[in-house]
């Protein structure tokens, strides 16, 4: 880890997602901002000195959108990551490590549900929610969990295999070890640089599909994804309002940009090989 904080990558990568979160969790709170305030008098305010990032139809302070917005697309973002590189992180483990022919049996379900319509997939699993369920967090969370695991789940799988053929690893069955035991004390351990890199690159991608998500109205309420749809219906060339889409899309794209620069020279770091 220490490694990756060398690389310019890493360290510009992490002040900007770290400058994004403080902001998110700071910002409103130090400046009582709320989201949901109208003000019909100062309906699609262009960015002054009294509200830096203008306001929109309902005359709502974009600013503080903005900020609690991006709350729950980190958050969601970050819970479902760490889902899906759990399940994958077990599955892959436990698949490597016992090889035969259930590990080919389990690669064939992996393969199974790569076959499937990604997209369709997160959509089948949000709408199995209650109506009064939809548009919270955990639906989502539950939605992008099960579907991002499938290439962490392959990745370590085919690390596993290998480890399960260490010396290490077959001296301690030599000893009486038991499966569960060489999963989690002799396999798992030794799989965390890989799991940590993958887990780095999954936040990017899981924000961005929640985006689009909101996007489609299916997302979690009040989240940037959510902000760039409405800014989309109602920004026009005779009425341009750019600063409704500018702002969301400006801190969605940055923290994307950060957490794959910071992925990228973790994955340099910790696997030289590539």
């Amino acid at each position: 880890m220490k490694g990756a904080l060398v690389d310019p990558r890493a360290r510009i990568g992490l002040a900007v997602f770290a400058a994004i979160c403080a902001a998110c969790a700071l910002v409103p709170e130090v400046f009582a901002l709320d989201p949901h305030a109208t003000d019909l008098a100062n309906r699609h305010a262009a960015p002054s000195l009294s509200r830096w990032m203008g306001t929109d139809a309902l005359g709502r302070d974009l600013m503080a959108r903005v900020l609690i917005g991006g709350r729950t697309s980190l958050l969601v973002g970050v819970a479902a990551s760490l889902v899906s590189v759990l399940i994958g992180t077990l599955y892959g483990a436990f698949s490597g490590t016992r090889g035969g022919a259930l590990d080919e049996a389990m690669m064939r379900v992996v393969d199974f549900l790569y076959g499937l319509p990604y997209m369709f997939l997160v959509i089948l699993i949000t709408m199995l929610f209650s109506d009064t369920a939809r548009g919270e967090a955990l639906p989502v969370f539950v939605a992008l969990g099960l579907v991002q695991w499938l290439t962490t789940a392959r990745i370590v799988r085919g690390e596993a295999l290998s480890l399960a053929q260490r010396d290490f690893v077959a001296a301690a069955r030599a000893l009486g070890a038991s499966e569960l035991r060489v999963l989690f004390v002799h396999i798992i351990p030794n799989l965390m640089g890989t799991v940590l890199i993958y887990a780095a690159l999954t936040v990017p991608s899981v924000i961005l599909l929640e985006s689009f998500l909101s996007f489609l109205g299916l997302g979690v309420a009040l989240s940037w994804g959510e902000l760039v749809a409405e800014a989309v219906s109602v920004v026009n060339p005779i009425a341009s309002r750019w600063w409704l889409l500018a702002f969301p899309s400006a801190f969605l794209a940055a923290t994307l940009l950060s957490l794959n620069l910071l992925g990228d020279a973790m994955r340099d770091a910790l696997d030289p090989k590539r």
